[in-house]
């Protein structure tokens, strides 16, 4: 889903208190959908915006609708931008 490796996926869970996956008897975790929507927030905060661990965190504490409601509307633009790439190419 997000590209990244496993490893990294762990590493965020420890390092951010708001990810709390539940755990099989194996020890699988298992993430909620809040979960993978805090992953999208901090992928977006790291790998897309650039901001340390710290940063993020911080970052998270101070405002964290804010940055729902940035995410959000960046997705809004990408899709209306890929449905004008697709009306572009059609019209071609």
């Amino acid at each position: 889903m997000f590209n990244v490796n496993t490893s990294l996926i762990r590493f965020w869970e420890k390092e951010f208190d708001i990810i709390e996956p539940q755990k099989n008897k194996k020890g699988d975790r298992l993430f909620t959908q809040k979960d993978v929507d805090n992953f999208h927030i901090i992928y977006h905060l790291v790998k897309e915006r650039g901001f340390t661990l710290q940063g993020a965190k911080e970052k998270l504490k101070q405002n964290k609708e804010d940055t729902v409601n940035n995410i959000e509307v960046i997705k809004s633009l990408q899709k209306i931008k890929d449905f004008l790439l697709e009306l572009k190419k059609e019209l071609q």
